[in-house]
């Protein structure tokens, strides 16, 4: 049911929680609780903030690998359990900081060119997603290096962002980022990338950089070729929070952008989300808005909406942070829940013209998180129409759309930030971090492990060697065209035709492989041959 309209302002005073160390506001006046919500959950929130500072105090958070999370040490090693942690990590920061200071100002440079004009991160999940979104959010017109990424194992994505590059390859420096060192995406990148250097007769090792753990594959190789810097990772650190790590830092340091400062804000914004007095901390409310608004079972998507074109990534790293740390299929007593809460999103107002229509009219089943940013650009505002300048609009666009759909009996809540900056984006960062584990705990999950992502590769594993047995039986049978079943048969997969008639379909698409394809009376019928 709709709120009532004159009961709007009440209900904001209420609710609104403003941090003015932060300049970030919470307001969850238009999500449609009950008055007696946070007095029933406040018993569940008050153990949540108790496992949140055990977890920040060294416990062990990952049973499955036996290891602490700790990304909240990145921000503040003196909370780091032991000296040795805490001296490791402020000596990475120093570290970062004196590369990127050495490659500004030429003292790293790239052969004979004076100066490094870019930089290209290959990675991904959160080994890219963290850095697009502060590459994107932190960009002003003027960064020291031009960020490039190459974020997936797709030959033409890759050959269009090399192709992006063009005659500045040798201005570039790259960046290879695996905390394993043996990431399957990331290495393929990192080939094709070194192919391409060779092509262009430069030697790869003179423009690279690898962020990994200590001892790794990736390690190594950086040792033994001679790569021109190491920057570490640590097991306590995951993908989905390494963005305040050598993850984040380097390519932010690299784009001339101060790292303190955006450690600063993720830092104080722990600091803040760390009280326990619910209704004054962000992170503890937006835990309990999503406890609420799905039920506690995820029933309900959140769309998260910013109206800025500097947090365009925000959504899809949200997506990864949330959906990777809370969809699991067994609680941390090992019953079977399902949980999990499903996120997507867009910018603003963008959305006006993509799906807001379903939001206001389609189907009940989401609820909306807007972004607002007060401050409309970084150089003088102009008026396009009396007194009306181009923001206007787009603050109009956020307000009324919150007001269309509260009018509908649609809820949502607004984050707002004075402006996007590395402070800012440091502690929306860390903010939607602390909501992640508290509304984990609130479910009774882990959110520091993802056993369906380790099934996943599994699979991937599967079908390469189904397809390497695939390409070595026709090769026996050179010139003799073989159907699916007799395929499937002799690479050892007879439980899995299905899934080799798709590796053949798309071997026979790859131009370069030599695979053939004999049309049979059927559509099924067909044979395969090199």
């Amino acid at each position: 049911m709709p709120m009532d309209r004159n009961g709007y302002w009440e209900r904001f005073k209420n609710y609104y929680c403003f941090s003015r160390e932060l300049g970030i506001g919470l307001d969850i006046s238009r999500m449609n609780f009950p008055g007696d919500f946070f007095g029933k959950m406040e018993p569940e929130i008050q153990r949540a903030y108790k496992e949140m500072a055990e977890l920040e105090a060294g416990a062990t958070a990952n049973p499955d690998e036996k290891r602490m999370v700790g990304h909240y040490w990145l921000r503040a090693p003196y909370l780091a359990p032991g000296a040795e942690t805490a001296r490791e990590i402020e000596e990475n920061i120093n570290s970062v900081k004196q590369f990127a200071a050495f490659v500004h100002q030429g003292k790293i440079r790239p052969g004979n060119e004076a100066l490094f004009k870019n930089f290209l991160l290959i990675g991904i999940g959160g080994s890219a997603l963290g850095p697009q979104l502060a590459a994107d959010a932190l960009k002003a017109g003027r960064d020291a290096l031009k960020p490039f990424f190459i974020d997936n194992t797709d030959p033409d994505g890759i050959d269009c962002v090399l192709e992006e590059i063009g005659d500045e390859l040798e201005q570039t420096l790259v960046l290879v980022v695996s905390k394993s060192g043996g990431t399957v995406e990331t290495n393929n990148g990192m080939l094709e990338v070194k192919n391409h250097f060779r092509s262009y007769g430069l030697i790869f090792a003179n423009h690279a950089v690898a962020v990994t753990m200590a001892g790794s594959k990736l390690d190594r190789l950086a040792r033994k070729e001679g790569w021109l810097a190491r920057f570490p990772l640590w097991d306590w650190v995951g993908g989905r929070t390494s963005i305040t790590s050598s993850v984040g830092l380097l390519p932010i340091a690299l784009l001339g952008v101060d790292i303190d400062s955006f450690l600063n804000g993720a830092r104080d914004c722990d600091e803040i989300t760390r009280q326990t007095n619910t209704l004054k901390n962000p992170a503890a409310l937006l835990a309990l808005m999503w406890y609420y608004a799905s039920g506690g079972k995820g029933r309900r998507d959140m769309v998260v909406i910013p109206y800025k074109d500097d947090l365009q990534y925000l959504a899809r790293y949200l997506q990864q942070l949330v959906m990777e740390s809370l969809g699991k299929v067994s609680d941390r007593n090992g019953k079977t829940v399902c949980q999990g809460l499903t996120v997507y999103g867009n910018k603003g107002s963008t959305d006006q013209h993509a799906y807001i229509q379903q939001l206001l009219d389609g189907v009940d089943n989401f609820f909306v998180t807007f972004v607002e940013v007060l401050a409309d650009r970084r150089s003088a505002n102009i008026c396009i129409n009396g007194k009306v300048k181009t923001g206007d609009y787009l603050r109009a666009f956020l307000l009324g759309t919150r007001q269309a759909l509260s009018e509908r009996g649609r809820e949502s809540m607004t984050v707002t930030v004075r402006e996007v900056n590395a402070y800012t984006l440091g502690a929306l960062i860390a903010l939607f971090e602390r909501a992640v584990g508290l509304y984990a705990s609130l479910v009774n999950i882990n959110a520091y492990h993802q056993p369906g992502v380790e099934l996943g590769k599994k699979g991937a594993n599967m079908v390469i060697d189904m397809l390497a047995k695939t390409l070595g039986y026709l090769e026996e049978k050179r010139g003799t065209a073989c159907r699916v079943e007799e395929i499937a048969a002799a690479a050892g997969y007879p439980q899995e035709t299905e899934l080799l008639y798709k590796i053949l379909e798309y071997l026979c698409a790859d131009k370069g492989r030599g695979v053939k394809k004999e049309e049979g009376a059927d559509f099924f019928g067909a044979g395969y041959y090199l």
